[in-house]
C-alpha cells in the first residue's frame, strides 16, 4: 500500500515537469517567432536615384548642421562693446549661457557664450565683428550631423516597434515567469529608448541653436599698472603704521613693567657703587 502511494506522488510530479517544460518551450517558440530576424528586418531599402552613390545622402533630405564659433580682439572701451554685444543678442533672439570677466596686470578682459538660432547666427557674427580691425583669433565650425540623426531616428524607431511586439506578447502571457521574463525585456528596451531619445535631443537643440563664445578685452597701460601699485604700496604703509601704533598700545601694561624695572635697576647699581 506504501509502495502504491509513493508511485502515485512521483507520476503526478513528472506530469507536472513535463507540463512546466511543455509551457516554457512553447513560450520559446513564440518569442522565437515573433523576434525572428525574419520579421524584425526591414524592407530592403529603395535604389539610390541615377549618379548617387548607395552610401550618399539624397539632396531632398534636411540636412543637419550645428555652427560653433570663437572670437577674441581688443576694444578700447570695454562698456561700450559689452551694450554692443548684448544688443546684437537681443536683436538676433539669442541668450547667453555664460558670463566671465578675468583681471590681470596688463589687461581686463571680458568672455560671453552666446547661443543664437542658426538661422540667425551669420547676421550675429557679422554685427559682432563690424568695426573689428584686427582679431587675435576667429574660428568658425561647422559639423554636419545628418547621418547620425538618421542613424539615431531610425534606432529610435527600431526600438518602439520592438517595445510593441513585446507589449503584445506580454498580453499573451499565460504564467506569471513568462510574465516577469517579457517584463525584464521590456525594461532593458525602454532604457535603450530613453538614452536613445537624450542623444536625439542633443542634436536637435545643438543644430536648432549655435553657440559663438566671444572674448574682449582692454588692455593696461605701464604707466597706469605703476601708479596703481604705488597707490596700493602708499596705502599698505599707511595701513601698517596704523596697527604697529594698534600694537603698542595693546602692550602698555608690559612696557610699563619694563619701564619700572629699568628705574629700579638704575637706583640699585647707584646704591651699590657709592
Amino acid at each position: 500500500m506504501k509502495a502504491k502511494w509513493i508511485f502515485l506522488v512521483l507520476t503526478l510530479i513528472l506530469v507536472n515537469c513535463t507540463n512546466r517544460q511543455h509551457e516554457k518551450d512553447s513560450f520559446s517558440r513564440d518569442v522565437q517567432s515573433e523576434m525572428s530576424p525574419e520579421s524584425d528586418q526591414a524592407p530592403p531599402p529603395p535604389p539610390p536615384p541615377p549618379g548617387e552613390a548607395p552610401g550618399q545622402i539624397s539632396n531632398s533630405i534636411e540636412r543637419k548642421l550645428i555652427k560653433n564659433g570663437n572670437l577674441s580682439f581688443e576694444t578700447d572701451d570695454l562698456a561700450a562693446t559689452r551694450q554692443k554685444v548684448l544688443n546684437a543678442v537681443k536683436a538676433n533672439s539669442g541668450y547667453i549661457s555664460d558670463d566671465q570677466e578675468n583681471r590681470s596686470d596688463d589687461r581686463i578682459s571680458h568672455t560671453i557664450q552666446i547661443r543664437v538660432p542658426a538661422a540667425h547666427f551669420d547676421t550675429l557674427l557679422n554685427t559682432l565683428t563690424k568695426g573689428v580691425s584686427h582679431f587675435d583669433y576667429k574660428q568658425i565650425n561647422v559639423s554636419d550631423v545628418t547621418e547620425e540623426f538618421i542613424d539615431v531616428s531610425a534606432r529610435v524607431k527600431a526600438k518602439k516597434e520592438m517595445e510593441s511586439r513585446y507589449l503584445d506578447l506580454l498580453k499573451q502571457a499565460k504564467t506569471v515567469s513568462n510574465m516577469l521574463e517579457i517584463e525584464r525585456e521590456l525594461g532593458n528596451i525602454r532604457a535603450e529608448i530613453e538614452s536613445i531619445e537624450g542623444r536625439l535631443r542633443y542634436l536637435n537643440d545643438q543644430v536648432a541653436y549655435s553657440t559663438l563664445s566671444v572674448t574682449y578685452y582692454e588692455k593696461i597701460h605701464s604707466q597706469t599698472a605703476f601708479g596703481k601699485h604705488f597707490r596700493e604700496g602708499f596705502r599698505n604703509g599707511w595701513n601698517n603704521l596704523v596697527w604697529f601704533f594698534i600694537g603698542i598700545v595693546n602692550l602698555w601694561p608690559f612696557l610699563l613693567l619694563v619701564g619700572i624695572g629699568i628705574w629700579l635697576f638704575r637706583r640699585w647699581r647707584k646704591k651699590v657703587t657709592r
